[in-house]
């Protein structure tokens, strides 16, 4: 089989991670309307802030599809064709296959926050001051760009199908958009010990230092749970939505871009180059030592790691 037609039967087969969305469009623009009729008389929707959100949204969706039938899902089913065994699909394996895309989406969700080259793309959906229905389409054109869809490749080698390992992970999208509210308060106890909830989400959309970089789950709220990044959404301490230097922006190709203008200025700046290559895998915040304070190597001196 050529390129053209590997790729061609690819689409057709995986693109149903976009059918599940696209079919979900009623339920999510019904929830838009009712909570903004609910907080109609608040600063919880700004016309300005869900506009933006819902452009980003489209754009993210139309060239994911794009994107995914010229080389991603060609990618998938190239892993595939290399699996550990094959795994039929029924109600079992589709739970085991469920949970497993959960917690591959934990593992990206966590480096995204932690890996420089990933937060300039997912910066986009924590850009907004708001926490509504429409920051959960706030999501970026870059994403496959990025390596995004590299977390979920796993699936495919242990021999799960990757048309079903997309349906698990549209479903587990789906959900997502739901805990973006403020409308829901906390859920009765045993719900919140498992589920990610609006509450749980609350707090990883909050740019307090209290909040900051917790609750990553999708679906689940197990792995933070287990893994010690949870946080409990506090009474006293309301979230303030947002970034840590908020962006003040409603043009979408500022808010896709802004953060990789910054990337590459930070590494354009003179110095060693691994040093300079190291704003890529590092965290969001690092910075690179003043000069005064490093040897010739780049390091930190032993005065600077002493203060």
């Amino acid at each position: 089989m050529n390129p053209i037609d590997f790729a061609i039967n690819a689409y057709q087969t995986a693109d149903i991670k976009q059918l599940v969305l696209v079919g979900m469009l009623p339920f999510f623009g019904l929830s838009v309307m009712l909570e903004a009729w609910r907080f109609r008389n608040t600063n919880i929707y700004s016309l300005k802030d869900s506009a933006a959100s819902l452009t980003l949204g489209v754009g993210y969706v139309l060239l994911e599809v794009v994107v995914n039938a010229l080389f991603v899902f060609a990618i998938l089913e190239w892993v595939y064709s290399y699996r550990l065994t094959t795994i039929p699909i029924n109600l079992f394996t589709f739970a085991v296959l469920f949970l497993l895309i959960d917690f591959l989406f934990y593992v990206y969700h966590f480096t995204a926050h932690k890996v420089r080259w990933f937060w300039a793309t997912h910066v986009v959906h924590h850009a907004s001051e708001h926490m509504n229905f429409t920051t959960a389409g706030r999501q970026s054109i870059l994403y496959a760009f990025s390596g995004l869809f590299l977390f979920f490749l796993p699936a495919a080698w242990l021999g799960f199908d990757p048309m079903w390992g997309l349906f698990a992970l549209a479903l587990n999208l789906a959900y997502q958009w739901f805990i973006h509210t403020q409308w829901v308060k906390k859920l009765p106890r045993p719900i919140e010990l498992i589920f990610n909830t609006p509450s749980h989400h609350r707090v990883h959309h909050g740019r307090n230092p209290e909040y900051i970089d917790r609750n990553f789950g999708g679906t689940f709220i197990i792995w933070d749970r287990l893994f010690g990044t949870f946080v409990e959404e506090r009474e006293d301490l309301k979230p303030d939505y947002g970034i840590t230097r908020q962006i003040h922006s409603y043009n979408p190709i500022t808010l896709t871009l802004h953060e990789f203008g910054a990337l590459f200025r930070d590494m354009a700046k003179p110095g060693p180059l691994w040093l300079r290559l190291k704003h890529l895998w590092a965290t969001p915040e690092w910075q690179r030592p003043s000069p005064e304070n490093t040897d010739s190597s780049g390091e930190h001196t032993v005065a600077q790691r002493l203060d």
